[in-house]
C-alpha cells in the first residue's frame, strides 16, 4: 500500500475513533478551539490531539510513582476525555512500557504515539532501537520519533546516521515523522532552514523558566523568551509542526493564574500547534482541558 494512502487510512480511522469517543463534540465546528481538537502537524501530515498527555514529568519519576494500575487508570480518563497523543521517551526509564500497557485494548488507530531517541546516540544499531521503540509500545508503528534534547550546534553533523536511519525507517512507515527536541539556543538557532525535520519540540512559557539559554547543559538560568519565540515562529512558518513543552515550567508554575498565563502565552503565540504536559492526577486533566479552551477563546 504506498504510503500515502496509509496515512490517509490512519488519519480517516482516527477522526471516526474520536468522534465515536466523544460523541463527535470534539470534531464539531462550534468555531472554539479545544484541547482534543485535532491539529495537523505542520508539513508532517501527522494529526494529533491539542494537548498531549506527556510521561515525563521528572524524567517519568513522578509517573512512575502512580503504579501501573494508577497510572493505566489516568491514561485511560486522558482518554475518554478525548486526549489522544501520548508522549514518552527511552529517557523516561520504564515509561514507554506503562504506556503501553495502559493503551492496551484500544484502537491503535485512535491516537498517536510519540517517542524520543537519546541523544549522544548509545547501544545498539539505530534500526534496532527502533524496533525496541516498537516493542516497548506494543505498536507496528510510532507517529512521531524526535531525537531527544539536541544541544550542541553541530548536532546535524554529529548525527547524520541517525538522521538516515530515521528517514529510511519513515520511508518504509516504521515510523511516520520525525523531528528532534531541543535543548539549549546553541541547537536551537540551527532549526530554521532545517528541511530534514518536520516536528520541533521547543520549551516554550511566559517567564523563561527551564527555556533554553546558551548553555550545553540544563540549569536554573532564565531562559531567552524573545529569542526562543523568534526561532518557533521561523521554523512553523516554514512548515514544522511545533510542540510546546515546559509550559508551566516542569511544575514551577503552582499559582493558578500563573499557569493561565503561561497557557495563554504559548497557545497564542501562532506558531504552536500542541502542547504536552506531564499529569499525575485527573483533576489536573480538567484543569488542562478547561484552562486551553478558556484561553484559547
Amino acid at each position: 500500500m504506498a504510503h500515502s494512502t496509509r496515512r490517509d487510512f490512519l488519519w480517516t480511522a482516527a477522526g471516526v475513533g474520536l468522534a465515536a469517543g466523544l460523541g463527535g463534540r470534539a470534531l464539531a465546528d462550534t468555531g472554539k478551539r479545544t484541547a482534543t481538537d485535532l491539529v495537523m502537524l505542520g508539513r508532517s501530515n501527522v494529526k494529533v490531539t491539542r494537548l498531549a498527555f506527556g510521561t515525563g514529568s521528572k524524567s517519568g519519576g513522578v509517573q512512575r510513582e502512580l503504579g501501573q494500575d494508577g497510572f493505566t487508570r489516568l491514561v485511560r480518563y486522558a482518554y475518554d476525555r478525548g486526549i489522544r497523543f501520548f508522549e514518552t521517551a527511552e529517557g523516561y526509564h520504564g515509561m514507554p512500557e506503562m504506556l503501553a500497557t495502559a493503551l492496551k485494548g484500544l484502537p491503535r488507530e485512535s491516537y498517536q504515539l510519540m517517542t524520543k531517541y537519546s541523544t549522544p546516540p548509545y547501544g545498539p544499531p539505530p534500526a534496532e532501537k527502533m524496533d525496541m521503540y516498537r516493542r516497548q509500545l506494543n505498536s507496528e508503528y510510532i507517529d512521531i520519533l524526535l531525537l531527544h534534547c539536541l544541544r550542541p550546534p553541530t548536532w546535524q553533523q554529529d548525527y547524520r546516521p541517525l538522521q538516515d536511519a530515521m528517514s529510511e525507517a519513515k520511508d518504509k512507515k516504521i515510523i511516520l515523522s520525525h523531528g528532534a527536541s531541543v535543548h539549549g539556543l546553541p541547537a536551537l538557532r540551527t532549526f530554521p532552514g532545517n528541511q530534514w525535520l518536520d516536528i520541533a519540540m521547543i520549551r516554550m512559557n511566559h517567564t523563561g523558566i527551564h527555556m533554553d539559554t546558551e548553555q550545553l547543559r540544563d540549569t536554573n538560568d532564565i531562559g531567552s523568551v524573545d529569542e526562543v519565540v523568534k526561532h518557533t515562529k521561523a521554523v512553523h512558518q516554514q512548515g514544522m509542526g511545533v510542540i510546546s513543552m515546559k509550559l508551566v515550567g516542569e511544575g514551577s508554575y503552582t499559582d493558578f493564574a500563573d499557569r493561565d498565563r503561561a497557557m495563554k502565552f504559548a497557545m497564542n503565540l501562532g506558531c504552536v500547534d500542541s502542547v504536552t504536559l506531564g499529569f499525575k492526577n485527573t483533576a489536573e486533566i480538567d484543569e488542562a482541558i478547561d484552562r486551553m479552551a478558556r484561553v484559547m477563546a
